[in-house]
C-alpha cells in the first residue's frame, strides 16, 4: 500500500521533496528485521545492543526477514578487540541461486596493534573476484562506527560512517551487468577464516584469547520490501519510480556522487586502500573492463 510521506533525505546526500513509498521497511531493532541464522546460543542480547561470539566451537550469523531491491541498509558495529587474528566478521547483502548478486563488507581480524582490513567484494551474475581492501582512519574496535549500502539502478555504494570508500557504476552502456533484477537479503556473521583472513593465512586464531565478539545496534533498512511470491521482473517494476510513484533512490541527485562525496572518495583512495583488485596484473593481465571505464 502506497504511504505518501515528506522524508528530508538523511544520508549525507541532497535533500528532496515529497517522495511515495511502496513496501519500504525502516527500523532500528533487530527484532523486527532480523532473525538469527545459526548457532543461537551464540547470540548475547543486552537491550538494543545485540552480540555475537565466535569460539573454538562455533561462529554465529543472522539475515533479514525480508529481501529487498534498491533503497539503504547500514547496521553499527564494534568489531573485536585486542588479537582478533584469522576472525572474519562480515556484512553483505546477496541474492540467491548460482547466479547471485553480492555486496560484501568483510572485517579482516588482525593481532593486537595492527588495524584492521576491510575488505569489499561485489559479486554480479555470480561472478565476483572484485576485491578491494583498505585499512580506516579510527579504531573500529574502540567504538560503534556504521557500515552501509546505498543501491539504485545507477551505483551502489559502500559508505562507512556516510563517507563513501567503494562506487560500483552502472556500465550496462559498456555491455557489463549491473545488480537490479534480483532482490536481497541482508546477512551478518562472525566466523573464523584463519585460512586466508589475516596475511593470508599466515597467523593463526589464538583460542586462548576466545570468545571473539562483535557487537551491533543501530539496524536500519530503508529499501523496497519484496515479497517472496513476486517474480523478480514484477519487483523490479514495483521497487522503481513511474508516474506518480517516486522513490528517494531514483532522484538525480542519487545517481552519482556529487562533488564532496567525490573528494572523501578520492581520499580514501589515496590514503587508506591497501589493495585494488584493478591494479593487480598478477591476477588480472588484461584490466577488468570496468576497471578501465570506472571514473574513479
Amino acid at each position: 500500500m502506497a504511504v505518501p510521506s515528506v522524508l528530508p533525505l538523511l544520508f549525507g546526500f541532497l535533500a528532496i521533496s515529497v517522495v511515495v513509498f511502496v513496501g519500504s521497511a525502516s527500523s532500528s531493532k533487530f527484532t523486527e528485521l532480523f532473525q538469527p541464522g545459526w548457532a543461537f546460543d551464540h547470540f548475547l542480547y543486552e537491550g538494543e545492543l545485540l552480540k555475537l561470539k565466535l569460539d573454538n566451537y562455533s561462529g554465529a550469523g543472522f539475515s533479514s526477514k525480508s529481501k529487498y531491491m534498491f533503497g539503504k541498509v547500514s547496521i553499527q558495529i564494534k568489531l573485536v578487540e585486542g588479537d582478533s587474528a584469522g576472525t572474519v566478521t562480515a556484512f553483505y547483502m546477496s541474492s540467491d541461486g548460482p547466479n547471485h548478486n553480492e555486496f560484501d563488507f568483510e572485517f579482516l581480524g588482525n593481532t593486537t596493534g595492527e588495524p584492521y582490513l576491510v575488505q569489499t567484494n561485489i559479486y554480479v551474475n555470480g561472478v565476483g573476484n572484485r576485491e578491494q581492501r583498505l585499512n580506516l582512519w579510527f579504531d573500529p574496535t574502540k567504538d560503534f562506527h556504521s557500515y552501509s549500502f546505498l543501491w539504485n539502478q545507477r551505483q551502489v555504494v559502500f559508505l562507512v560512517d556516510e563517507t563513501p570508500v567503494r562506487v560500483h557504476t552502472n556500465m550496462e552502456k559498456h555491455g557489463l551487468p549491473f545488480p537490479k533484477d534480483q532482490p536481497m537479503g541482508v546477512y551478518s556473521s562472525i566466523w573464523n577464516a584463519d585460512d586466508w583472513a589475516t596475511q593470508g593465512g599466515r597467523v593463526k586464531t589464538d583460542w586462548s584469547h576466545a570468545p571473539f565478539i562483535a557487537s551491533y545496534k543501530g539496524f536500519e533498512i530503508d529499501a523496497c520490501e519484496c515479497p517472496i511470491a513476486v517474480a523478480a521482473d514484477d519487483n523490479a517494476k514495483r521497487c522503481s519510480s513511474s508516474g506518480e510513484k517516486r522513490y528517494w533512490w531514483d532522484e538525480p541527485t542519487l545517481a552519482e556522487l556529487n562533488l564532496h562525496q567525490s573528494h572523501q572518495l578520492l581520499w580514501v583512495r589515496a590514503n587508506h586502500m591497501v589493495y585494488d583488485y584493478c591494479t593487480d596484473s598478477a591476477r588480472f593481465p588484461v584490466t577488468p573492463v570496468e576497471c578501465q571505464h570506472h571514473r574513479h
